[in-house]
């Protein structure tokens, strides 16, 4: 559902991205994971549409997010960490003017459920101005569930939400996952990573340091530590790239 190749991106002389490859078919949950500045964002909002790459080829459900960008968006979700709703318009509102700008036909009936599974049917008459952080979040979430989207990317999905938000999204990736729908979560949150996602993308100044099945990243520790957590084996292979 979605293919990468060879992604580099520069800003003027920085260089943000550089050559990176990777691919998440089908049900899978890939986690994206690095510091601060290792290329994340910027590589979620390539394949989003929002930037060009400088080099490279990236795919949405075989569509070219470059000259097929129409195509290729309307089969992504994009939830940023910071969303941004309209601030007059209403919980309902939000999923009403999703499912007219992506041609949705006879919305209402997954509108509702996704009410119901998110927690979100009291606020579904309260404009998006009077949503705390967490109802925010899930109101971007819903409407990118809305979508009915082949593939979707989260970054830091879980900001702003309380433990029973956090296991509300979690689940609800649990279950989209196992529909078909390839994710992508960009998160500083290991144990979120560790929990849901069967692939690894590791970056590193914008370089690969490993992509693959979660359960695989613990040969890269020394002696493969199978009891290492994931925290210890980020630790361990970012610090050896600083020496």
């Amino acid at each position: 559902m979605i293919r990468v190749i060879d992604f580099h991106k520069a800003y003027r002389n920085t260089v943000a991205v550089n050559g990176i490859s990777f691919a998440v078919g089908e049900g899978q949950v890939l986690g994206l994971i690095g510091p601060n500045g290792a290329g994340k964002t910027t590589t979620l909002r390539a394949l989003a549409g929002i930037i060009r790459p400088t080099h490279g080829q990236l795919y949405v459900a075989g569509f070219d997010v470059v000259q097929q960008p129409i195509e290729a968006k309307r089969r992504l979700a994009y939830v940023p960490d910071y969303p941004s709703l309209f601030e007059a318009l209403t919980v309902w509102e939000h999923l009403e003017f999703t499912a007219k700008a992506y041609q949705i036909l006879n919305f209402q009936q997954k509108a509702e459920k996704l009410l119901s599974s998110l927690e979100l049917e009291a606020k579904r008459k309260a404009p998006a101005q009077e949503l705390s952080r967490g109802m925010k979040q899930k109101v971007a979430v819903a409407c990118a569930w809305l979508q009915q989207p082949r593939a979707i990317l989260f970054d830091e999905p879980l900001t702003g939400l309380d433990p029973r938000g956090i296991i509300t999204i979690k689940q609800s990736i649990i279950d989209y996952a196992r529909q078909g729908i390839a994710v992508v979560i960009s998160s500083h949150l290991l144990n979120l990573v560790e929990d849901l996602c069967t692939h690894l993308l590791i970056l590193h100044r914008g370089r690969t340091l490993f992509f693959g099945e979660t359960g695989r990243v613990r040969d890269m520790v020394a002696e493969g530590d199978v009891g290492a957590s994931l925290e210890d084996v980020f630790l361990q292979i970012t610090r050896d790239e600083d020496y």
